[in-house]
């Protein structure tokens, strides 16, 4: 099996319509297959063989699915990479996949040049104009090289948040399995447009939007940066009936005034915990169904999710999908009693083969059992629902009392002047650790940190309440819109 095969399937049935679209951009499935056949002959032009990595540093554009589908097609792994990495990250990227080609957009030259030379690969600049031109000149390769199932397609780098970035590699039975699986949850055939605003270099947006788009034949609308008046300005007019986003977008949106048509039919969200009131909210003003999941990198971005056809369960990530086992366990790895705190762990083909020549870690990470230990806390109900409580890592424990910032965060979402919040812990000589919150207000609204921490305080434990909270204009987020903790800043 390849996952391009998906993309041969597909060409033979809708050919002649939309699969990728940027503003008045459009590649059909015919275009798509004729140009990643193109991308495939430069690969093996230039002596990559199947099996060999391939960075992909390129934006939200057509460009990327063609280079995505050419190299998966040549039998090769693609390793997707943030536009905006330094020399220094394109290096690591490189040089730790030893990557043998990177197709890097223009824009971006200095960093991907250098980086790519650093680590002794070849870079592909992608400029419009320009990179038809090479593509013309390409001896097309228009056979998929058949891979086992088994067989790595992406290897996709975590953020890093506790070290240096680990490559997840994740096979074509891995993806292919799950954007079969989100075609069915989501309903999506070849009549939906989708929104594209989740990054393509990150799993959610290969997984749930780009490949399964490509398996349904249905188009994908894309928006490079997002922001949420040009959201709404391409939900009108491309008639968008799929939103897969993360809750920082679905924030904006709820607040993002607008005369725009939207008819959203089903939305998606994943990449972090979405606060109830946002959930409430969106489907509210929208008229729309808005499905939480759960999934990492390392699980092919799709482990758990609410089911349209079945009960839905604000603050919930739902059920384990398909084929996907999920359970609750303590720090020695024993099931915990229902309804009881512990780590999420995951097993099914959902599973990533392994961390990229990292075997300690892939043996931390997955245990002899097939059990991925995915470092979040969580619990499940008598039905059978899971419930995200935090990460491990954000555990603020003060004073010997477990204060998990996800609860109290959700009571702040609840406060009508409160726009974001992010709760952490900081350090306190007595206590260990301190509760504190950043908060950014709605426009026009004034509160005080005392009215809100006086509002927080009615409704939680006396231990749990924040005792500093300070006001920003925006708080810092990841490349794909999840908020980062670990750079905000705290008032000295």
């Amino acid at each position: 099996m390849n996952l391009a095969s998906n993309l041969i399937d597909t060409v033979s049935r809708h050919g002649s319509r939309t699969a990728i679209k940027l503003d008045d951009v459009e590649l059909t499935y015919s275009a798509l297959d004729e140009g990643s056949a193109r991308v495939a002959g430069l690969l093996r032009a230039k002596g990559v063989r199947p099996g060999d990595r391939v960075g992909i540093m390129l934006p939200n554009s057509p460009y990327f699915a063609l280079v995505y589908y050419g190299a998966l097609r040549a039998g090769s792994v693609v390793v997707p990479m943030n536009v905006l990495l330094k020399s220094r990250e394109v290096r690591f990227y490189l040089e730790n996949s030893a990557a043998k080609v990177v197709f890097a957009w223009h824009e971006f030259a200095s960093a991907a040049e250098a980086g790519a030379t650093e680590a002794g690969a070849e870079c592909v600049l992608v400029e419009p104009g320009e990179f038809e031109e090479l593509l013309a000149s390409a001896e097309p390769a228009p056979d998929v090289v058949d891979r086992a199932p088994e067989d790595t397609a992406v290897i996709l780098y975590t953020s890093g948040t506790t070290g240096t970035p680990k490559g997840a590699q994740l096979t074509h039975g891995n993806l292919g399995r799950n954007c079969q699986i989100a075609q069915q949850l989501f309903s999506m055939t070849e009549q939906d447009a989708v929104f594209g605003g989740l990054p393509l270099f990150h799993a959610f947006g290969q997984s749930c939007a780009l490949n399964t788009v490509v398996r349904a034949g249905a188009c994908l609308t894309l928006l490079p940066r997002f922001d949420p008046a040009k959201a709404l300005e391409i939900f009108d007019r491309d008639g968008v009936s799929v939103f897969a986003g993360v809750p920082t977008m679905y924030t904006a949106l709820l607040h993002q005034a607008s005369e725009h048509d939207v008819r959203l039919r089903v939305c998606v969200s994943g990449g972090a915990a979405l606060p109830v009131e946002v959930l409430r909210g969106f489907e509210e003003r929208f008229d729309c169904k808005l499905l939480e999941g759960y999934g990492l990198s390392e699980t092919s971005a799709i482990a758990s999710f609410n089911h349209p056809d079945r009960e839905r369960k604000p603050g919930s990530i739902g059920t384990p999908v398909e084929g996907v086992q999920m359970k609750i366990v303590d720090l020695h790895g024993a099931e915990v009693a229902q309804g009881e705190v512990g780590e999420i762990v995951i097993r099914g083909h959902n599973v990533m083969k392994a961390y990229w020549n990292r075997p300690e870690a892939t043996a931390e990470a997955i245990d002899a059992d097939g059990w991925f230990h995915s470092g979040d806390v969580g619990k499940v109900d008598e039905d059978g629902y899971f419930f995200i409580v935090d990460r491990m890592k954000d555990l603020i424990i003060r004073g010997g009392y477990n204060v998990y910032p996800r609860e109290i965060e959700e009571v702040l979402y609840e406060h009508p002047a409160v726009r974001e919040a992010a709760v952490i812990g900081i350090p306190h000589d007595e206590l260990g650790e301190e509760v504190a919150a950043a908060v950014a207000l709605k426009e026009g609204e004034q509160l005080s940190a005392d009215e809100l921490q006086a509002y927080v305080k009615s409704q939680v434990a006396a231990y749990k309440y924040p005792r500093t909270i300070w006001f920003v204009d925006e708080l810092p987020k990841t490349p794909t819109g999840k908020i980062l903790k670990r750079a905000i800043e705290v008032p000295s």
